[in-house]
């Protein structure tokens, strides 16, 4: 009779769940972005956003939760209900170097979390504000090394991309740049516009407009080529660092133990939005590269990207408090 009892409750909870899955989702659901609007992580996640809204036949809202380099949002979603309703954009600051940068998390990234699906990969530019005296990489860094911890640089706060491209072109190069952290790329880019500012590192999406206009002068790219927007614009490997390479990558993960069929459908749809002419064109003109694949190909990134940068932040002595 108990064995009975046991199946039965164990086909029960199947029934259950595979009923939640058939009619998931039936609400709104909410995708938090770790950091202030104004950047390339909101881009991201407003553009796939607008597409699931569509396809999913629910509204997926973006909200930003800034602060604590990501930790504040990653916490809550880490102990949000696993339903598919909460989710959050996971980036390769929160994902693959704040557990090796910061002394304790209130959460494990391998463990409260799952991966669903790789949204995109974006290049990285280093800038400088067109006062700087210094046309081109080569010229930055030589103004660097003869004034040690004269010029600044801002980020859209610790720990997030432009931060971590920075300190490693830094440990790359041998200069000495102060870094200015602020809460989200927006407020960092009205300082650096101003001239507050003298460098940062960035998504293309956020920096390409102040690049047009004259206002905001591009001198490398962290990828390993050089980008279809920025032609001249060499990558820093070409500048004498063979190997070096930082990009930002996003891409949605959910809360531990969220139902595997919620993930299977989420990612076939993220899949889908991804393909979509309006996802296609916007990433194009960002220089951006399109993800997709399932999630153990996402899990397969991170773990990679936590292999890369584990080493990076040990050997530049990256340190987020």
């Amino acid at each position: 009779m108990l064995k009975k009892i046991l199946v039965g409750a164990a086909l029960l909870v199947a029934f259950s769940g595979a009923a939640f899955a058939q009619s998931y989702p039936s609400q709104t659901i909410r995708l938090v972005v770790p950091f202030a609007p104004g950047g390339t992580s909101e881009i991201v996640a407003r553009a796939v956003a607008a597409e699931l809204t569509n396809s999913l036949g629910v509204s997926v809202i973006v909200d930003n939760r800034a602060g604590g380099a990501g930790t504040i949002a990653m916490q809550e979603v880490a102990r949000a209900a696993p339903d598919g309703y909460t989710l959050i954009l996971g980036h390769v600051g929160t994902l693959a170097v704040n557990p090796y940068a910061m002394e304790r998390q209130p959460y494990d990234v391998n463990k409260d979390f799952v991966p669903i699906a790789l949204l995109a990969k974006v290049p990285n530019i280093f800038v400088v504000n067109a006062e700087v005296p210094a046309k081109d990489f080569r010229e930055f860094v030589a103004l660097a090394k003869k004034d040690p911890g004269k010029l600044n640089y801002g980020s859209a706060g610790n720990g997030s991309a432009g931060h971590l491209a920075f300190e490693y072109l830094k440990y790359a190069t041998g200069i000495d740049v102060v870094h200015v952290p602020y809460r989200g790329t927006g407020p960092q880019l009205q300082d650096l516009l101003g001239g507050r500012l003298d460098a940062a590192s960035a998504g293309t999406p956020a920096l390409m407009p102040h690049i047009k206009s004259g206002k905001l002068r591009a001198i490398a790219v962290g990828t390993p080529e050089r980008i279809p927007a920025l032609p001249d614009v060499p990558t820093v490997a070409e500048m004498g660092h063979p190997g070096f390479e930082t990009s930002q990558w996003y891409g949605i993960i959910g809360p531990a133990k969220l139902p595997k069929d919620v993930i299977d459908k989420l990612s076939v749809e993220i899949n889908k939005a991804l393909k979509t002419s309006a996802i296609t064109v916007r990433f194009a003109n960002d220089d951006a590269r399109a993800g997709g694949g399932s999630p153990a190909d996402f899990a397969a990134l991170i773990k990679a990207e936590q292999d890369r940068w584990s080493k990076v932040v040990k050997a530049a002595h990256i340190r987020i408090d």
